[in-house]
């Protein structure tokens, strides 16, 4: 349990550090080796527990990970079965996935490591250590854009670009229709720091709008009264005739559903922006 403890330790000190390959060089300017330097003990707990942080960084990273009996390349993935065995998911094992990439190991050995280790420390933690692999062996041509990755967050198509209204709203806004029967829903989504104007949901009887967040974070704000924070969740019953804005946090994209209530004699009324002033204030 000690030893188990120690290493378990040892990793979250070495994920949370920069471990640093120093080339000792001699006299002649040729690289004769190189050696591995480790600070993160004695930065973290040389005051409070130094005698941890000498065996962590002289020894575990400093004698241990410089030993040139075994190559470095070998020692990641010792080291990276050895996580995967004791069911450590955490950015440890990235990182240790990350330095066994950087020392050569490719997507097909790395493929076949976890698979193989599977068979002997369980298939549950190989599902998740090849989780972590996926993301560390992505080719950098396929990343995602901030836009796929905020996609891949809710539930509703983001659609396409809501260029119909584009002088309405400043910034990007995109529609996605749920709904054109009995109730007209649509799923509006607004890029970062993106809001519509001013505007009215006008109605002799009945009218006005229902928005439900369901991604990202943005805010509601009628004329006269503080603005109002919409997570995912969130409900605002939005009257008719008052006027009012709706948009995304100037950190977070944002979408909510639209549901138009119906109404006599309703139509929309499109008023000034939001200043920069007005937004600028939000937190």
């Amino acid at each position: 349990m000690i030893k188990k403890i120690f290493i378990s330790t040892a990793v979250i000190l070495l994920a949370s550090s920069n471990i640093t390959l120093a080339i000792d060089k001699a006299t002649t300017g040729e690289n004769r080796m190189k050696q591995i330097t480790q600070t993160a003990g004695k930065e973290q707990l040389g005051n409070f527990a130094p005698e941890f942080a000498h065996y962590n960084d002289d020894i575990l990273f400093g004698e241990n990970w410089n030993n040139k009996d075994i190559d470095t390349k070998t020692r990641t993935i010792i080291t990276v079965v050895s996580l995967i065995s004791q069911g450590i998911t955490d950015s440890s094992v990235k990182y240790h996935l990350q330095n066994a990439k950087n020392h050569g190991v490719s997507k097909e050995e790395i493929a076949a490591i976890i698979t193989n280790t599977a068979f002997y420390a369980g298939w549950p933690k190989a599902w998740a250590a090849f989780n972590l692999a996926k993301e560390v062996w992505t080719d950098n041509s396929t990343k995602l854009s901030e836009k796929e990755k905020y996609q891949n967050s809710i539930l509703f198509s983001i659609g396409e670009e809501n260029k119909a209204y584009s002088k309405y709203f400043k910034g990007k806004s995109y529609l996605s229709p749920i709904s054109s029967n009995q109730v007209k829903m649509f799923n509006v989504t607004f890029e970062p720091k993106c809001r519509n104007n001013w505007h009215i949901h006008k109605a002799k009887e009945g009218g006005g709008q229902i928005l439900i967040a369901i991604g990202g974070r943005g805010y509601y704000q009628e004329w006269g009264k503080t603005p109002i924070e919409m997570l995912p969740g969130d409900v605002v019953n939005i009257p008719a005739n008052v006027k009012h804005w709706h948009g995304a946090s100037p950190d977070s994209w944002f979408s909510h559903i639209a549901v138009e209530v119906d109404g006599l004699e309703t139509s929309n009324q499109w008023l000034e922006p939001v200043s920069d002033d007005e937004y600028n204030r939000l937190k």
